[in-house]
């Protein structure tokens, strides 16, 4: 009969902890200085930048993939402008 009693209470004692801690709040970070600012919004710039010149190759390599899987063709000049005749 006892043991059941402790181990409720150690239990019980454990449920109020966590509903404690789950209910805690954080301290506020610290401002951000211009610096720092200024810093995060460069990296932010070189990062949207490179995702952008990635975007463009994938874009690049996935249209000349389809067309070298589809059968489209680059369009070939006329024989007439080859040669410089009309």
């Amino acid at each position: 009969m006892k043991k059941t009693g402790i181990a409720a209470a150690l239990a019980a004692g454990l449920l109020m902890g966590a509903i404690a801690a789950s209910h805690a709040k954080l301290p506020a970070p610290p401002a951000k200085g211009d610096a720092e600012k200024a810093a995060e919004a460069q990296k932010a710039a070189a990062a949207k930048a490179k995702g952008a010149e990635l975007l463009g190759k994938a874009q690049d390599k996935a249209v000349a993939n389809y067309k070298r899987n589809k059968g489209i063709a680059e369009p070939m000049a006329s024989p007439a402008a080859k040669s410089g005749k009309k």
